[in-house]
């Protein structure tokens, strides 16, 4: 059964990006014991650009722990494995760090069926400039995308509480659209 290993939530704050100061809300930490989830999302999270993360259809994001390897070696490939090798639960700014769950097991209105809340599938997420600085290299975004290990938003359908090691059953939704081709009809942006 797919698992919840670890949740995590961020403030907004500014950061340097090159040479200008952004506000992001992507550097996320994990919280222990058990967090309420709101229609909007978890209770103490917040996101910096309202336009493209957050809202009712973006509420919470979820990722695969099956891809961090990926990342690891993706990193010291790019001269920064010595850096922070640990890479925690939260780097890829994801709410939800799942085991159990690829984005090629999911499909646009899947719910997320926990002991005390439901989750349901809305999106893949698409990867920007603030993701490339997280990972500490330009090119972050364009192996996201080539890769399609992106994750995917969830809605709350139920709201209720979750915590680290909460066990969750995947209840299928219509089936129409998958993670993987909606994420590939989006990718073009990203390969430029």
């Amino acid at each position: 059964m797919p698992q919840l290993l670890s949740l995590q939530t961020g403030s907004a704050r500014r950061v340097r990006i090159h040479d200008r100061y952004v506000l992001t809300a992507i550097h996320k930490q994990p919280v222990a014991g058990r967090l309420e989830v709101m229609p909007l999302g978890l209770a103490g999270d917040e996101q910096a650009d309202l336009s493209v993360h957050g809202g009712l259809d973006k509420a919470v994001y979820a990722y695969p722990s099956e891809h961090y390897p990926f990342w690891r070696q993706a990193r010291a490939d790019a001269g920064l494995g010595g850096i922070d090798d640990a890479l925690p639960w939260g780097s890829l700014g994801e709410n939800l760090s799942l085991a159990g769950l690829l984005e090629t097991g999911v499909w646009v209105g899947d719910v997320l069926q926990f002991a005390r809340c439901a989750l349901r599938v809305t999106q893949p997420r698409e990867p920007c400039y603030k993701f490339n600085a997280a990972m500490g290299f330009t090119h972050a975004s364009k192996l996201m995308a080539q890769h399609g290990c992106c994750g995917f938003y969830l809605a709350v359908e139920v709201p209720g509480t979750l915590q680290a090691g909460d066990s969750f059953e995947l209840v299928a939704g219509p089936r129409r659209l998958g993670i993987p081709e909606m994420f590939r009809a989006k990718l073009f942006k990203h390969l430029r």
